[in-house]
């Protein structure tokens, strides 16, 4: 049996996530030069993409 086609997703995301992940929290925090190293990964502040 196959399945309908309206049931299949796409491969990509369709829309821009608005929450990022801690490491990816990290990641722009060290692009800011707002993170040092040895900076624990809890209780970062919140940024925007």
């Amino acid at each position: 049996m196959s399945q309908h086609s309206s049931l299949k997703v796409s491969g990509k995301i369709a829309s821009k996530r608005n929450v990022l992940k801690r490491y990816e929290r990290i990641e722009l925090l060290k692009k800011r030069k707002k993170w040092k190293d040895g900076d624990r990964g809890t209780g970062l502040p919140k940024t925007k993409p």
